[in-house]
């Protein structure tokens, strides 16, 4: 079982710490599937060098766009020693005539119901070339075989999925095309999750899942039943869930210290563009003075290029993150991914500059651009990573907190990620990474907010005034 390293994994220019956070939870799970009498290796190259000498039966490889052109080459390698090769992923979903002549089996959407009646046919010589996941249940889904993972070559080891896809459909978004032609987004029954995290060591988690909150009575149940378990956890939501109710404060009881929150643009023209119906007439700064009230950091995620963005949006979004305590932010620059509607839109309107999945890595212009030329484009995504991560504004913006604490919290976990490269390089060459987890789980600890400080109160979400006729911006 194999993950591919992803292009831009590897390139100097990049971070070695980004590629060596989680193991591969989904080729974990397809393990589970197998006999306990199958010897597995399962290989992530982003953290060990590919054993590509061995004499196996069976090989699986995930695909993703920008490992796409390696996963074929080593799919090609094995074929040619006789192996039989499965290949799956959101890029063979996407693309399944380009993946088919490397692969004897190829895989359409999730595998929890594909994979186990591929190895029933396998086993009775009737394997087929295509399988597609039509039904889609995680109800009797086995135990995740993660002593197949090598723990100690990662940050954060505990990663766990117990949702699959998200109830939201941005154009842009490359899931959609991934659970097209069923369920879209479903769930594990909540007592199956919590089993799941009660057999994982330690203290951290961090949920890989597109929208934690995105179904409120699995939630729910999920938040009620960490209470007492002692965990700190990281997630990702959107704006909508994070105003609505009261889910983000059972979440934040629960052990939640971290979110990843799609802003993605404060422009409701690029909004609408995207389909991002969720985050349309939503108050920005009121989630996150909400998030913050909690003791709750955020991950911000812009995206640059949308057809509305002109010179100045870079410089407006890192004054907004640094203004508002964003404790990191993640950019990208528009990418029109195989498979979505944007993708299919660019296509017809002329618009796709190339076809080499390399570079379709959020870092490269790959589209004809509107109102910014693609060097401006690229300059500008460029400039706001070094403008937000200088250490003048890692420091202004923890001084937004009310709490002592929440701001060292801020200062510890921006600079950190961002400013010691050479250490995390280190830990990662001398396979000590894991041992940095105590220091990150004490950084999630709890901020006890003090009473009556200005900026630690927030209003339930059912009394929040928001103006529906300002943009998101104001």
């Amino acid at each position: 079982m194999i993950l591919p390293a992803l292009t831009e994994a590897e390139s100097p220019f990049w971070r070695p710490i980004k590629y060596s956070l989680f193991p591969p939870l989904g080729l974990a799970t397809l393990a589970a599937y197998l006999s306990p009498d199958d010897e597995i290796d399962l290989q992530d190259q982003h953290v060990e060098v590919l054993n590509l000498d061995d004499e196996p039966d069976l090989v699986i490889i995930q695909v993703y766009i920008t490992n796409a052109y390696r996963s074929y080459k080593i799919a090609d390698h094995y074929r040619k020693k006789g192996a039989y090769v499965l290949l799956g992923g959101l890029h063979v979903t996407s693309l399944p005539d380009e993946a088919m002549p490397h692969a004897d089996t190829i895989f359409l959407g999730p595998g929890e119901e594909t994979f186990p009646q591929f190895l029933k046919d396998f086993k009775a010589n009737q394997a087929k070339p295509i399988y597609f996941s039509a039904k889609r249940s995680l109800d009797t889904i086995p135990k995740i075989r993660r002593d197949l993972i090598k723990r100690h070559l990662y940050l954060v080891p505990n990663s766990i999925v117990v949702t699959r896809g998200c109830p939201h459909h941005c154009d842009f978004c490359y899931k959609d095309a991934f659970f097209e032609g069923g369920k879209s987004f479903y769930t594990q029954k909540v007592d199956d999750a919590l089993a799941e995290i009660d057999r994982l060591p330690g203290k951290h988690l961090y949920f890989l899942d597109d929208h934690l909150l995105g179904n409120s009575k699995f939630a729910t149940g999920l938040f009620e039943g960490m209470k007492g378990m002692n965990r700190v956890f990281q997630a990702a939501a959107t704006i909508d869930s994070i105003l609505r109710g009261n889910l983000i404060e059972k979440a934040a009881e629960a052990g939640l210290r971290s979110l990843f929150v799609g802003f993605e643009t404060f422009s409701p023209e690029n909004l609408k563009q995207s389909n991002k119906k969720q985050n349309l007439k939503k108050d920005y700064k009121a989630a996150v003075q909400r998030l913050h009230s909690l003791g709750i950091m955020i991950n911000g995620s812009f995206v640059f290029g949308l057809d509305d963005d002109d010179k100045d949006v870079f410089k407006r979004t890192v004054d907004w993150g640094v203004e508002n305590g964003i404790t990191t932010s993640t950019y990208h620059i528009l990418t029109p991914y195989p498979g979505t509607r944007l993708f299919q839109q660019m296509e017809q309107e002329d618009r796709i500059l190339t076809r080499n999945w390399d570079l379709y890595d959020t870092r490269q212009v790959v589209y004809k651009t509107t109102k910014l030329t693609a060097t401006e484009l690229k300059e500008g995504y460029d400039w706001a990573y070094k403008e937000f991560y200088n250490w003048s504004n890692i420091f202004k913006a923890s001084l937004t907190h009310p709490s002592a604490k929440h701001k060292l919290k801020h200062f510890l976990y921006s600079g950190g990620w961002k400013k010691f490269e050479p250490l995390w390089n280190f830990l990662i060459k001398t396979k000590n990474l894991n041992n940095m987890l105590p220091l990150l789980e004490a950084i999630l600890s709890k901020v006890k907010l003090e009473k009556g400080v200005k900026g630690t109160e927030f209003q339930p979400a059912h009394k929040l005034q928001i103006n529906k006729n300002k943009s998101c911006l104001k």
